[in-house]
């Protein structure tokens, strides 16, 4: 069969059928890009569409546990509701997820990146992220509207699994962001914007490799929001409270953070000491 021939229509019904169920951007790029690559797999091995040609198919990616389960959920949605086909994924063994700790940022580095930028814009968005927890994706989709000065909260619209949640505006932001809108010349809704209108994720990946650069680390969006995460619960701020603040449905996600915090481990003496 020619699977080449066919892969657009496949690929259009995925786009269509994830919209109508009100799926993300990001996981209907992920979803078209993974049926894709199976579907030109297929093509150059000559293999059938079936259970045999998945096995075949994951076992030559050769891929890291988190992409391989992405793998699986993209061909479980494209056989189940594409095809109409569902067939048992339980067959295709799949090792556990692999559990790592948050990366988080020290203090001192993070005052250092503000410290080593004298772009408004570039400093806003560092201090964004770190101060609210937010997501990438959350920060560029932020309007002007959402930012509530009097009460010093941001309103994070659809979020992950396309939930609302109320998060803060640090106090020390607050002038920064005054500043910044006084100078800017807006011509979206939105807090940040680029050539084409918002601005872009990478954009921001790009300030952040900039900024840390300059203080010899690496640094990620999402590593910024666990620093946010973890040093609340450094400060003594209840579990719970952090668990609204990031939007996680389940507990047991923000738990992993007391796993990272020293809080309590600095409080233990060492035997050295007792000498």
């Amino acid at each position: 069969m020619d699977y080449t021939r066919n892969k657009e229509g496949y690929l259009k019904e995925i786009r269509d059928l994830c919209i109508l169920k009100g799926f993300s951007r990001q996981t209907i790029k992920t979803y078209c890009y993974n049926v894709g690559r199976f579907l030109d797999f297929l093509e150059r091995s000559r293999l059938n569409l079936n259970q045999g040609g998945v096995k075949s198919y994951l076992l030559a990616q050769n891929l890291a546990v988190n992409t391989m389960r992405l793998q699986y959920a993209s061909l479980r949605f494209f056989f189940s509701e594409i095809l109409k086909r569902p067939f048992s994924f339980e067959e295709i063994p799949i090792r556990k997820k692999e559990k790592t700790l948050p990366k988080v940022i020290s203090v001192e580095k993070i005052r250092g990146m503000v410290d080593a930028t004298d772009n408004l814009k570039h400093k806003i968005v560092l201090k964004l992220l770190y101060s609210s927890g937010l997501r990438l994706q959350e920060l560029i989709d932020l309007k002007r509207s959402d930012m509530d000065f009097d009460r010093g909260m941001i309103h994070v619209r659809k979020g992950k699994g396309k939930k609302d949640r109320m998060t803060l505006m640090s106090e020390a932001l607050k002038m920064d962001l005054l500043k910044y809108y006084s100078k800017e010349k807006f011509e979206t809704d939105y807090v940040f914007e680029g050539r084409n209108g918002k601005y872009t994720k990478k954009s921001v990946q790009k300030v952040l490799k900039e900024l840390g650069k300059r203080v010899g680390i690496r640094v990620t969006p999402h590593m910024l929001r666990h620093s946010f995460a973890t040093h609340l619960l450094e400060q003594g701020t209840d579990i719970r409270h952090i668990q609204k603040l990031l939007g996680h449905s389940d507990l047991s996600t923000t738990e992993i953070y007391t796993k990272v915090s020293n809080k309590d481990l600095s409080k233990i003496k060492s035997p050295l000491d007792n000498l």
